[in-house]
Protein backbone atom coordinates (compact mmCIF):
# COMPACT_ATOMS: atom_id res chain seq x y z
CA UNK A 1 0.00 0.00 0.00
CA UNK A 2 0.79 3.58 -0.62
CA UNK A 3 -0.39 7.06 -0.12
CA UNK A 4 -2.22 8.29 -3.21
CA UNK A 5 -1.08 10.44 -6.12
CA UNK A 6 -3.00 13.83 -5.38
CA UNK A 7 -2.13 14.04 -1.85
CA UNK A 8 0.39 16.38 -0.71
CA UNK A 9 2.38 16.76 2.58
CA UNK A 10 4.15 19.72 4.16
CA UNK A 11 5.98 20.04 7.71
CA UNK A 12 5.21 23.26 9.78
CA UNK A 13 7.06 23.14 12.97
CA UNK A 14 6.10 19.86 14.62
CA UNK A 15 2.93 19.00 12.51
CA UNK A 16 2.68 17.85 9.24
CA UNK A 17 -0.39 18.99 6.99
CA UNK A 18 -1.72 16.05 4.11
CA UNK A 19 -3.25 17.99 1.43
CA UNK A 20 -5.77 16.45 -1.26
CA UNK A 21 -5.54 18.30 -4.20
CA UNK A 22 -8.12 18.64 -7.21
CA UNK A 23 -6.74 14.63 -8.15
CA UNK A 24 -8.77 13.20 -5.21
CA UNK A 25 -12.12 13.45 -3.50
CA UNK A 26 -11.16 14.21 -0.46
CA UNK A 27 -10.83 17.84 -0.13
CA UNK A 28 -9.44 19.00 3.06
CA UNK A 29 -5.93 19.13 5.87
CA UNK A 30 -4.76 16.83 7.80
CA UNK A 31 -2.99 17.62 10.81
CA UNK A 32 -0.31 15.11 12.04
CA UNK A 33 2.10 14.54 15.12
CA UNK A 34 5.38 13.83 14.46
CA UNK A 35 4.63 10.16 14.82
CA UNK A 36 1.66 10.36 12.99
CA UNK A 37 4.09 12.03 10.86
CA UNK A 38 6.35 9.37 10.25
CA UNK A 39 3.75 6.86 8.96
CA UNK A 40 2.51 8.75 6.49
CA UNK A 41 6.32 9.28 5.72
CA UNK A 42 6.38 5.61 5.19
CA UNK A 43 3.53 5.57 2.86
CA UNK A 44 5.16 7.29 0.54
CA UNK A 45 6.74 4.38 -1.19
CA UNK A 46 4.73 1.17 -1.33
CA UNK A 47 5.08 -0.63 2.30
CA UNK A 48 3.04 -2.73 4.34
CA UNK A 49 1.84 -2.02 7.84
CA UNK A 50 4.06 -4.59 9.51
CA UNK A 51 7.29 -3.28 7.49
CA UNK A 52 6.15 0.33 9.04
CA UNK A 53 6.06 -1.25 12.26
CA UNK A 54 9.62 -2.69 12.25
CA UNK A 55 10.67 1.07 11.21
CA UNK A 56 8.80 2.26 13.87
CA UNK A 57 10.57 0.05 16.26
CA UNK A 58 13.77 1.15 15.18
CA UNK A 59 13.24 4.65 15.69
CA UNK A 60 11.20 5.05 18.79
CA UNK A 61 11.49 3.53 22.01
CA UNK A 62 7.95 1.92 22.78
CA UNK A 63 6.18 -1.06 23.20
CA UNK A 64 5.37 -2.80 20.11
CA UNK A 65 1.69 -3.44 20.47
CA UNK A 66 1.08 0.72 21.33
CA UNK A 67 3.14 0.85 18.05
CA UNK A 68 0.84 -1.75 15.93
CA UNK A 69 -2.11 0.01 17.40
CA UNK A 70 -0.89 3.84 16.47
CA UNK A 71 -0.07 2.42 12.75
CA UNK A 72 -3.14 0.34 12.44
CA UNK A 73 -5.42 3.46 13.68
CA UNK A 74 -3.42 5.72 11.23
CA UNK A 75 -3.45 3.17 8.27
CA UNK A 76 -7.76 3.13 9.29
CA UNK A 77 -7.99 7.30 9.17
CA UNK A 78 -5.90 7.40 5.67
CA UNK A 79 -8.20 4.46 4.49
CA UNK A 80 -11.20 6.40 5.76
CA UNK A 81 -10.54 9.41 3.27
CA UNK A 82 -9.25 7.41 0.48
CA UNK A 83 -5.72 8.56 1.08
CA UNK A 84 -4.53 4.88 0.26
CA UNK A 85 -3.65 2.81 -3.35
CA UNK A 86 -4.08 -0.93 -1.52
Amino acid sequence: MKLKDGFVTHMFDDTQVLIGTEAVSFKGIVNSNKTAAFIVDCLKTDTTESQIVEKMLEKYDADKAVIEEDVHMIIQKLRGIGALDE
